[in-house]
């Protein structure tokens, strides 16, 4: 049985009005999602919302609460971060299941993000080659960015500050350079 709370999230998502935000967003944006999902993404980091894996649609709005919306809620913070891994659980989850392919071409862009944001040179070479296979030019071109940023420096330079790391050099140099991304 579809959850009333999955058919919001996603009809939220990925409305005509939150699509031009989903990567520009603003302080209001991000307050509004603090406002109205920060509950439901704490039922999800303590795996109160496991039951959704049953479904596409519970998976896409799942990696949506874990990936994306920690990044609205807690732009600058470390706990931005803090469900990236569950989130991968759950893309990979979908991916085996076969989900993925029953999902129209906006979300399977979703579902695969959670690879892209890794810091593991695996899951970068697992994004190139998900994005590349699913024909989503457009996130290709970042995803392939995001895996040579993992490939030079290990981790993603802009998130140093944020989470107490230590920038080298050549990291510094990187985030002064007009080629910076700062995500």
């Amino acid at each position: 049985m579809q959850s009333d709370e999955i058919d919001q999230l996603i009809g939220f998502w990925f409305s005509d009005r939150v699509k031009p935000l989903h990567f520009n967003s603003t302080a209001a944006f991000d307050e509004e999602i603090r406002d109205r999902y920060f509950a439901l993404w704490q039922r999800a980091e303590k795996g109160g919302l496991e039951h959704w894996k049953a479904s596409k649609e519970g998976c896409i709005a799942l990696v949506i609460l874990l990936d994306q919306f920690p990044l609205n809620m807690f732009r600058g913070r470390a706990e931005a971060f803090a469900t990236e891994a569950q989130s991968r659980d759950v893309a990979g989850h979908a991916i085996e299941a076969g989900f993925d392919k029953q999902m129209p071409a906006e979300w399977r862009a979703f579902l695969y993000l959670p690879y892209m944001h890794s810091e593991s040179l695996s899951d970068q070479e697992r994004s190139v080659v998900l994005f590349e296979s699913a024909g989503l030019k457009a996130n290709l071109k970042w995803s392939k960015h995001h895996r040579e940023l993992i490939r030079r420096f290990g981790r993603f330079p802009h998130r140093n500050e944020i989470l107490g790391r230590e920038s080298t050099a050549d990291e510094i140099g990187y985030l002064q350079s007009d080629q910076s991304f700062t995500g």
